[in-house]
Formats: structure tokens, C-alpha cells, sequence
């Protein structure tokens, strides 16, 4: 039997992210498991740097940034999903969002990990790597990951009930 009691989805705000988290939240209800909505915001205090050497950050823009970010997960995120699933949103501050997605998912207790991926060609996987595949791999727990647009079996509830008919 499985049994999801902590579902992640990890999310940096795009499509695919969007899709992870329609995929999370169906099995949250599924399961009637806690839903955390994590992103990764960038540490510009750490990348601040300019040619000369001197830090040019301002802590200001640090929390600017940390607030768009809560803003945008609060958006996104519907009453049901507090009521029902008891959706967490939670923001981390990192420059490597796979190291902190699955340090997080690591002490909380986080049964499943939802991620979306871009689905980027191999010279841009090579470039940039992907958080997704990196995530897989260090995982504590399993790792479900959504790739937008394709093959997409989470319908909407009218969709679902002419389905079963």
C-alpha cells in the first residue's frame, strides 16, 4: 500500500511548475496529504559582486525578492488547497534550488517530491543542467516529474466524472 502523508511540489513559477502543481495537488487529495509548495528564490547577496571586487547588494532587493516570491505562491495557491490540503507555501533562499529542494524535503519528512521539467534539448541540459534531473538523484524519497505539454492524465473534476462514464 502506498501512503503519502507530505507531498512537495517544487515549483520556480513556470508552466511546467504550473502542471507539477495541478499533478500535487491531485494526489494531496488522493492521499489526503499535506501539500508543501516550495520555491527557490535566488541569492543575490551572494552573486553581488562587481569587476572591482566590491559587494554592490543591497539586503533591501534581498527581501524584495523573497516577497515576490511568497506573493506569487500565495497566488497561486486556492483557499481549497489551505482548507483541504493544508498547503504550505514556503520560499528558500539558495544558489542551488536542487541542493535546497531536497535539503527541505529531507527534514520535513517529505514523501514525495512533484517537479516540473522544461524538457531542454541536450546542448542546454549540457549548459545549464537541470535542477529535475538533479533532484532525482539526490532525492530522500520518490520523484515524480511533469514535462509541459504532454501526455497530461490530471482532468478537471467535469472532465473526470465524462471520463468514468
Amino acid at each position: 500500500m502506498i501512503f503519502l502523508k507530505n507531498i512537495l511540489v517544487a515549483t520556480d513559477l513556470s508552466e511546467p511548475s504550473d502542471a507539477a502543481l495541478a499533478y500535487g495537488r491531485e494526489l494531496a487529495r488522493t492521499f489526503e496529504a499535506q501539500l508543501f509548495v516550495v520555491h527557490v528564490a535566488d541569492n543575490i547577496m551572494t552573486r553581488a559582486y562587481g569587476g572591482d571586487g566590491f559587494v554592490f547588494a543591497d539586503p533591501d532587493l534581498q527581501r524584495d525578492v523573497e516577497t515576490a516570491a511568497e506573493r506569487h505562491l500565495n497566488a497561486i495557491l486556492f483557499d481549497e488547497d489551505r482548507a483541504l490540503l493544508r498547503a504550505r507555501p514556503v520560499v528558500l533562499t539558495s544558489n542551488t534550488p536542487a541542493y535546497a529542494i531536497v535539503d527541505y524535503a529531507s527534514r520535513h519528512d517529505i514523501d514525495l517530491i512533484v517537479i516540473g521539467t522544461h524538457g531542454r534539448g541536450a546542448v542546454a541540459h549540457l549548459l545549464m543542467g537541470s535542477v529535475a534531473e538533479r533532484v532525482v538523484r539526490t532525492a530522500p524519497c520518490p520523484v515524480l516529474t511533469v514535462r509541459h505539454p504532454e501526455h497530461d492524465f490530471v482532468l478537471p473534476d467535469a472532465l473526470a466524472a465524462v471520463a468514468k462514464a
